[in-house]
C-alpha cells in the first residue's frame, strides 16, 4: 500500500503534508477509497503545531474555548491548540485562560461517556471537538450527542480531513477537504462499487490507523 501513496499539502501552510494512500478501506461506518495516514501528524510536534495553528485561526477571535474534547488519538495537536488560543492578544477571546484536553471514553456497545472525575470539564464549558478524519459523521455525531448530554456547550468542530461540510448544522473547521483528494469517494457497505467488482479490501481502518488483510 504505502507504494502507492502520495502527500497532499494544505493550502494554508505547505508544510502540512496530508499522506494519502488510495485504495479499497472499511471503516465502521462505510467504505473509503483512500486512507489518510496522519501518524506524523499526531506524533511530532512541529507538524502537530502547525495543524492547531491553521486551526486556530476560526477561534481565536471569535469563540470562547474551555475545552477541547481530543478524538482519533489527537491529545498533542489539541495540547497545541489549546496554547494558540490561550496566547495573549488583543483580539483573543482565550488569552491567559486555562483550556482542558479532554479524551472521552468508548464504552463496548459505542457509546461515548466521560467518568465523573472529568465530568465538571464538560459541563457549562465551551466545548471544541477535535477528530482526524471525519468520514460519514456517525461517530461525531454521538460524541455531539454525549457532551450535550453532559452538560456541555459546543463552540465548533475541527478535523484534520473531513468529507462533509457540516454536521448537525454545525460547519467542520477542516485543514484538509474531499475535494483536496483526488477521487475520494465514500460508500455505505451494500454500495460500495469495489465490492461489487470484487476488488480486495485493502485495510480496516478508524482513526488510529490501519490493519492489513
Amino acid at each position: 500500500m504505502e507504494k502507492r501513496m502520495f502527500k497532499v499539502y494544505a493550502k494554508n501552510d505547505e508544510k502540512i503534508q496530508l499522506k494519502v494512500i488510495p485504495g479499497h478501506f472499511v471503516t465502521s461506518q462505510s467504505h473509503i477509497t483512500h486512507y489518510m495516514d496522519m501518524t506524523t501528524m499526531k506524533t511530532r510536534c512541529a507538524e502537530a503545531g502547525r495543524i492547531a495553528a491553521v486551526l486556530a485561526q476560526r477561534y481565536e477571535a471569535t469563540t470562547p474555548v474551555d475545552s477541547i474534547i481530543c478524538l482519533d488519538g489527537l491529545e498533542v495537536v489539541g495540547a497545541f491548540l489549546a496554547e494558540e488560543l490561550a496566547q495573549a492578544g488583543v483580539l483573543s477571546m482565550n488569552a491567559h485562560k486555562t483550556i482542558y484536553i479532554v479524551t472521552p471514553e468508548f464504552h463496548q456497545n459505542g457509546q461515548i461517556l466521560f467518568r465523573d472525575n472529568i465530568q465538571h470539564m464538560i459541563r457549562n464549558r465551551n466545548v471544541v471537538i477535535l477528530m482526524g478524519s471525519i468520514t460519514t459523521g456517525v461517530t461525531l455525531h454521538q460524541c455531539m450527542e454525549s457532551v450535550l448530554y453532559y452538560g456541555g456547550k459546543i463552540q465548533g468542530v475541527s478535523a484534520i480531513f473531513s468529507a462533509v461540510n457540516k454536521v448537525a448544522g454545525i460547519d467542520i473547521n477542516a485543514v484538509f477537504h474531499k475535494q483536496d483528494i483526488p477521487n475520494y469517494e465514500s460508500y455505505h457497505a451494500q454500495d460500495c462499487p469495489m465490492c461489487k467488482k470484487q476488488e480486495k479490501i485493502d485495510a480496516i481502518v478508524n482513526g488510529y490507523g490501519y490493519s492489513k488483510l
